[in-house]
């Protein structure tokens, strides 16, 4: 009990857990994540190298130095600045700008390999297949075994895969709600695209894994940790270690808990991402009706005008016809017309006719 005080809290500091839970981003995705895990590998086995694929920040680097590495060799083709940073503050975390699996050959061999780069049938099946053939007392950590990625690929673009390597994609998103992709579902917003499609042969991590595990050489075994899109360890079944890492990590990979806590958390993340989704799309809706609101409101003030026109015609109209009636019913009280009023109205059609003759 005294172990999760800091998480729990206490009487005196009920609010421990809360402000510990306020530090955690809605989105667990990192490898960081499982430092306890890293630990129990390190702590049956020497490591002095490793080598990791896909970096992130770079925070994670630092892990494996302070587990006990010498050197870490952090492959990105592409770092940030953030990230050449980072790497920069700690002698032992070495920046490798080049591809992988191309590029694994070239590094020094390593007890431990950490694959957290491009996550599709093409690319893990090569990481992992050079590492079992050339490396093969190796342990492979890996991310993203799990849904969504573990029958369904993922491309980073612009990917440089091409033919029976990739599959037909989209930019939609995977969601728990429904099997299919959709555009409230996990969107690469331009940085990655999905296969449409699930399942079927040579599609998603999981899926490389075990076909590696059925034709490469060897007694491999394969131990799944079911929390965070899964972190799995590929392991030599006689490699220095495995047995002792197997065993002290079977209360993660057997953890029926775990698991449901896994599939309700991201059952909850992609139904706040489609929540999201529909917000924007509520938005969009009441933009376009407040839009038509004010054309209508616009097309209401003219018609009132028109309207108002209109009845000042029908009174002139009403007072000329009540004239008209009245002169129809007495003739004789019809005022006639004044001299001054004949001979003003004589000269101005006099007037009318000369400068029509001028013209």
């Amino acid at each position: 009990m005294s172990l999760l005080v800091d998480i729990i809290g206490s009487r005196e500091d009920p609010h421990s857990q809360a402000r510990a839970a306020r530090k955690q981003p809605l989105l667990l995705h990192s490898m960081s994540t499982f430092r306890e895990l890293f630990a129990v590998v390190f702590a049956h086995r020497e490591i002095e190298t490793v080598v990791e694929v896909g970096v992130e920040s770079g925070q994670v680097s630092s892990i494996y130095t302070d587990l006990g590495a010498s050197a870490v060799h952090c492959v990105d083709p592409h770092p940030t600045d953030e990230l050449r940073a980072t790497l920069s503050g700690n002698d032992k975390l070495h920046l490798v700008e080049k591809r992988s699996p191309e590029v694994l050959a070239e590094l020094p061999h390593a007890q431990l390999y950490v694959l957290d780069g491009d996550h599709n049938y093409a690319v893990v099946r090569a990481e992992i297949g050079w590492i079992m053939r050339n490396v093969p007392d190796a342990v492979i950590a890996m991310h993203d075994v799990l849904w969504p990625c573990a029958r369904r690929d993922l491309y980073y673009e612009p990917s440089p895969l091409r033919g029976e390597d990739k599959h037909e994609s989209s930019s939609d998103g995977p969601t728990i709600s429904h099997d299919g992709l959709t555009p409230a579902g996990l969107v690469g917003l331009g940085a990655f695209t999905w296969a449409e499609k699930a399942g079927g042969e040579r599609n998603g991590v999981l899926t490389a894994v075990e076909d590696a595990i059925a034709e490469e050489e060897g007694d491999w075994r394969f131990e799944v940790v079911p929390a965070v899109y899964g972190f799995g360890l590929l392991m030599r079944a006689d490699a220095p270690g495995a047995a002792k890492i197997r065993k002290d990590l079977k209360p993660y990979t057997s953890s029926e808990l775990i698991a449901k806590l896994e599939n309700n958390r991201v059952a909850l993340y992609t139904r706040v991402l489609e929540m999201q989704y529909e917000a924007v799309a509520h938005a969009d809706d009441a933009d376009r009706l407040a839009e038509t609101i004010a054309a209508q409101r616009h097309e209401i003030a003219a018609l009132r005008g028109e309207v108002e026109h209109l009845r000042r015609e029908t009174d002139h109209l009403r007072d000329a016809n009540a004239r008209l009636e009245q002169e129809l019913r007495d003739p004789l009280s019809v005022r006639e017309p004044s001299f001054g009023s004949a001979i003003n109205h004589l000269g101005r059609a006099t007037a009318a006719r000369l400068r029509k003759a001028r013209q």
